[in-house]
């Protein structure tokens, strides 16, 4: 769907616009723009079909899947630089925690969007896959 360049306003009643993006092997939510935002959503940090290495690596599947979003931020006509939030649903917090802090600081430097952090059991995918990234960007 085409761009519009043009701010919401109070009131405004435009549907959410679909961009078109969708890997072969990863099935990304998003991403999806409602004014002048960007919503991406359901990034899983593992995709054994996309690189084998990496299960339980926390490091390494917050990388991928910030790369991945990256991606979409970019085919929706946005970049890293505009997110606004980024929600990390990670399974063992206590343990994975240092990793996810140390990759998100290397991909957004200051000021940085806010970080949220969620505690889940596991995955539809199962073992392996230890996290999963939502974001908010906006289009400047």
């Amino acid at each position: 769907m085409p761009r519009s360049d043009s701010q919401p306003q109070a009131g405004d009643q435009r549907p959410a616009q679909r961009v078109p993006w969708t890997p072969a092997k990863e099935r990304v939510g998003g991403p999806i723009r409602s004014g002048s935002l960007v919503f991406v959503g359901g990034i899983g940090g593992w995709y054994p079909d996309r690189r084998p290495e990496g299960p339980g690596d926390a490091r390494r599947q917050l990388s991928d899947a910030l790369e991945l979003m990256k991606a979409a931020l970019e085919r929706a006509g946005t970049s890293m630089a505009a997110v606004l939030q980024v929600q990390v649903s990670l399974v063992d917090p206590t343990k994975n925690w240092e990793a996810v802090e140390e990759v998100f600081r290397q991909a957004f430097p200051e000021p940085r969007p806010t970080l949220s952090c969620f505690g889940t059991t596991g995955f539809r995918r199962g073992d392996g896959q230890l996290l999963q990234v939502d974001s908010i960007a906006t289009i400047k």
